[in-house]
């Protein structure tokens, strides 16, 4: 009897161990796990500091679509909550500045004639239902409250006079109307996502009164405005507009101020010299003075690094770059002036990560004030809430609030919206790797290890090139990597010349040289990971979307130990894209246009993937979005084309409605699915027994 009892004892201690070890048994990331990633963003603190309203995105994979709603977190940690349940989306919280309003964006239906898409709603803190606020024809694209929170400073762009009023309902028979021809008149006429750009609608700064709901507009200009920013005391707008005889020849910003009435005249404060962004002017605390980012030269578009600048607020003073902000040579974003105006606090893009600093607006350098590695992303603060969107190799980014510690800022974890995911998941570890390429330049990538990775062995490795090319690969989490070392694979990005993080000269370094140091930086990159006894040589795959996908098509012509690629929105004969796709400013100003003969031979150079296509002997996925105006499809149909008619395995995978982003919940999967095939297909094959350095084996 004691004997099965103690059996029994032991078989029940068993069975609970067993379900103990099932409930915390991790699993590499399944494809499955894809829609269950929630994106945080867009964090705001409430102004008496308590709360924290800001953005979820999430995907229903059963409707097949993707929606946003409002949450609600106390900044002590101790509640987070959802406060919008609607069908539609909701985005953009913003309080009211007396803190007894939390305004929104939505596009709920309102059932009257003539009002369409995004309207502003309000959220009465004091309890109640959300209401429509707004009632407008034309396209919301942004909105700020007063000061006193009495206002609205409001962008709306001209409503589209052709399109159907969503309200109206045919009459029973009544056969639909054609839509009218597309008509064409402007140098710059492409927008991915937005389409033909049509002369003759613009977007204006409106005023709108809480009160009266009366709308009105700002200024009498004709020019496109955005990026609103009210005076510390509501009596002024500071702004962002274009007013050259045709913007679409120069698109950078200058920047105006106007008072905060209806029908003034716009004062201009930059000079022509200055080539403003489109992001939001700050004031300083006193109203005295305004810090703005600007770009580089026009001929520099693709490559341009942001600047720092102040100017008077009331124009007696020129702009000019903040000196210690220019000494950093590395782009920054977000400027927040410090309470006592001598200081401005910004993030800066540096070397895969972007750090907080404090940049003395007078004499001094600039201080960082976040440790490395580090990616911050949107951030906001008000009295003593200080929060912002954070992550890293391991964790989805989340919001986080951030408090002094000495001379750095300490952060800690507010959502937890990934977390039981997170717990759910075996993550492949991600290490910086650096590298000289050819000429030797020093080149820094991560290198992202396959899930349960061995050291000593050799795996299949795929290099996965980001697009920009002004971006950068960075210690935030990517879940293209984790997919991919789920499944066996090292995976290497490397920020070859061209992108950001590195300085202006590293940035320019490829201009109207395509594919040229790219591709040597690339190269090392894949000669560094075969050396550390981690890349396979006889199982390695490459691929990228965008200028990756450019990349990509450069690399398999002109390395050809790679066994499968995949390339997705790229393009081929270059020239053939000059006036299809949104990038004429730069066909025109970097390249120069095809009938001068000596940038007729620069696009000949550029083009060689393509025109020397039989030198490739990669099978080569290509992909595209049906509807891409960014970098539209034919690209891949030319390289798909070359490569069929050469006899090379290929195949054109074309998203329909999908736009340069593909953004398709059952797409995304797909496109996974479509990778890891081909990968498996043609990198995995026929794999010789893998040696282990260790025990003295090289491939």
């Amino acid at each position: 009897m004691l004997t099965k009892n103690l059996s029994r004892m032991l078989f029940t201690i068993l069975i609970v161990a067993t379900a103990a070890l099932a409930q915390t048994a991790k699993h590499p990331l399944k494809l499955d796990d894809l829609a269950r990633f929630r994106n945080v963003n867009d964090p705001q603190c409430a102004p008496d500091g308590k709360s924290v309203a800001y953005t979820v995105s999430t995907i229903d994979a059963k409707e097949d679509k993707s929606s946003t709603h409002i949450w609600l977190a106390s900044y002590d940690g101790k509640s987070d909550r959802q406060i919008t349940f609607s069908n539609d989306s909701e985005g953009s919280p913003r309080w009211s500045p007396d803190g007894k309003y939390l305004a929104f964006t939505s596009s709920r239906p309102s059932g009257k004639p003539g009002v369409r898409g995004s309207q502003v709603w309000l959220l009465d803190r004091s309890g109640g239902e959300a209401y429509q606020l707004t009632e407008l024809k034309g396209r919301l694209a942004g909105f700020e409250w007063s000061p006193d929170s009495k206002r609205l400073a409001l962008l709306i762009g001209d409503p589209d006079p052709d399109a159907p009023d969503p309200s109206a309902t045919p009459a029973p028979g009544t056969p639909p109307k054609p839509p009218k021809p597309i008509v064409i008149d402007r140098y710059r006429y492409k927008q991915d996502v937005q389409g033909y750009l049509l002369s003759g609608r613009h977007t204006y700064i409106y005023l709108y009164d809480i009160a009266t709901k009366k709308l009105d507009r700002l200024t009498k200009s004709k020019w496109d405005e955005s990026s609103v920013s009210w005076s510390p005391d509501g009596s002024m707008i500071a702004f962002m507009s274009n007013h050259a005889d045709d913007p679409d020849r120069d698109p950078s910003a200058q920047l105006y101020v106007a008072e905060a009435k209806t029908g003034v005249t716009e004062k201009l404060l930059t000079t022509p010299d200055n080539r403003a962004g489109r992001s939001r002017p700050e004031w300083s605390p006193d109203g005295k003075w305004i810090a703005f980012l600007e770009g580089d030269e026009k001929k520099y578009g693709a490559y341009s690094m942001e600047h720092l600048l102040i100017v008077a607020a009331d124009g007696s003073a020129a702009p000019k770059r903040v000196a210690a902000s220019e000494a950093l040579d590395r782009g920054v974003s977000q400027p927040r002036w410090s309470d006592d105006g001598k200081n401005i606090y910004a993030v800066v893009t540096d070397d895969m990560s972007v750090y907080g600093a404090r940049i003395p607006v007078g004499a001094g350098n600039a201080v960082p004030i976040t440790d490395k590695p580090i990616v911050l992303g949107t951030r906001h603060s008000a009295g003593q809430c200080a929060v912002v969107i954070s992550g890293d190799d391991n964790h989805p980014s989340e919001i986080y609030s951030a408090s002094v510690a000495g001379s750095k800022l300490k952060f800690q974890p507010l959502t937890h919206q990934n977390d039981a995911l997170m717990a759910e998941l075996q993550i492949g570890r991600t290490e910086e790797v650096n590298f000289k390429s050819k000429d030797g330049t020093d080149v820094h990538g991560l290198l992202t290890y396959p899930v349960g990775y061995v050291k000593g062995t050799r795996v299949p490795f795929l290099l996965r090139i980001h697009g920009g090319p002004n971006g950068q690969d960075q210690h935030s989490f990517s879940i293209e990597r984790q997919v991919f070392a789920a499944n066996g694979y090292a995976v290497l990005a490397v920020n070859y010349r061209g992108s950001s993080g590195r300085g202006q000269k590293y940035s320019r370094s490829i201009f109207a040289d395509w594919g040229h140091y790219e591709v040597e930086d690339l190269e090392a990159g894949v000669e560094r990971v075969i050396a550390m006894g981690v890349a396979d040589s006889d199982r390695m795959g490459v691929g990228g979307w965008s200028y990756g996908g450019i990349l990509t098509d450069y690399m398999i012509a002109t390395d050809p130990r790679f066994k499968g690629a995949t390339s997705g929105a790229g393009t081929a004969f270059t020239v053939a894209f000059y006036g299809t796709d949104q990038y004429i400013i730069q066909y025109d100003y970097e390249i120069g246009p095809p009938w001068n003969p000596k940038s007729w031979e620069t696009y000949v150079k550029i083009s060689y993937p393509f025109l020397h296509a039989d030198r490739i002997k990669t099978p080569t996925l290509f992909l595209g979005g049906e509807r891409d105006f960014n970098v539209p499809v034919q690209g891949g149909q030319q390289m798909y084309q070359a490569l069929r008619s050469l006899g090379i395995e290929t195949q054109l995978v074309i998203y329909p409605n999908e736009f340069h982003g593909i953004t398709r919940p059952s797409y995304v999967k797909d496109r996974y699915e479509r990778y890891l095939g081909w990968y498996d297909k043609y990198v995995k094959k026929n794999a010789p027994p893998v040696k282990n350095v260790a025990e003295g084996g090289t491939r």
